[in-house]
């Protein structure tokens, strides 16, 4: 009978020592800090090609150097283009930090919309409520305790255009380019702009969102968006190899929870796509700070090159 409680111990011990093996990797993994390069044909025929850089939920506190300098570094890519999909804060006083973090890109034209932890400082949560088929906290109705308004007064003072329920015309390498963006979704800050047929002139029709929820990405496409670019799901943040995100933190299925697809459908340049637009979606920079691990998703920034149909 002894023997049965000792093998029981070492499969216990093993599977702790895997956990806490699995959970040291996690945490370094959230710093592995990762470029992704991606492919949009979307552009007129015989256009140059444009460069997006796309950023999104940093997350950033004000001890984070390795990420501040990470950042700070992308501008060697010099884009012709920088879209920020919000999340940027994860403290009271980090505002000076980020704005350091930024500095070197704002020297590119830009446009940001912001996301629900630009407005709120972060809170533990119980992590099983990512499980639920909607994790939001009840519709937050207090005033935001970030310093959101300095962050877009900055943003937009360095050139950076806001787009949160927004519309905004730029030339961006010789091309008329049309944006759109809307308020975060996650705590039901978005409103569509008004339409505007002028936008279909334009060389390209860009919609940005920091959270992809069906409804926002679906205005987006109706509004003739022919990239819409997002953040806000960390890339699922914990995923199994083979399987890919566990959730999304929103309605967006887990199949697209990274990376390029189309919507609402195909991608656009795939048999049966057609009337789908292009839908790019950040992995994220950061977490939580109180969940700060990721396994088998890196945080990563994308370099979107987009190139002529």
């Amino acid at each position: 009978m002894g023997a049965v409680p000792r093998a029981l111990r070492r499969v216990v011990g093993a599977g702790l020592l895997a956990g806490a093996a699995g959970l040291a990797y996690a945490r370094c993994e959230a710093e592995m800090f990762t470029l992704r390069r991606v492919t949009v044909p979307v552009l007129p025929a015989g256009s140059r090609d444009l460069t997006v850089l796309h950023l999104s939920d940093l997350h950033l506190t004000p001890t984070q150097t390795r990420k501040i300098e990470w950042v700070r570094a992308l501008a060697d890519l010099e884009p012709d283009f920088v879209v920020d999909t919000g999340d940027n804060m994860a403290h009271r006083e980090v505002l000076p930090h980020l704005l350091h973090a930024l500095e070197p890109l704002m020297a590119f034209p830009g446009a940001f919309v912001m996301g629900s932890n630009d407005y709120f400082s972060p809170h533990a949560k119980n992590p099983a409520r990512y499980l639920l088929p909607d994790a939001r906290s009840p519709r937050v109705t207090r005033e935001p305790d970030l310093p959101v308004r300095k962050l877009a007064a900055a943003l937009s003072e360095a050139g950076w255009i806001d787009l949160d329920n927004n519309r905004a015309r730029a030339t961006i390498g010789g091309l008329d380019v049309a944006l759109v963006g809307m308020d975060d979704p996650h705590i039901d800050r978005d409103e569509m702009p008004a339409p505007d047929p002028a936008t279909a002139d334009a060389d390209l029709r860009l919609g940005v969102v920091h959270a992809p929820y069906v409804r926002a990405l679906d205005a987006l496409h109706d509004d003739g968006a022919e990239l819409i670019i997002a953040g806000h799901t960390h890339g699922g943040q914990l995923c199994v190899p083979g399987f890919g995100a566990l959730v999304t933190n929103c309605d967006l299925d887990r199949g697209r929870a990274q990376g390029l697809h189309g919507w609402p459908g195909a991608r656009p340049d795939e048999f049966g796509g057609h009337g789908s637009t292009w839908l790019h979606v950040s992995g994220g920079l950061g977490t939580s700070p109180y969940t700060p691990v990721r396994f088998a998703c890196r945080p990563s920034a994308t370099l979107l090159t987009l190139t002529a149909r």
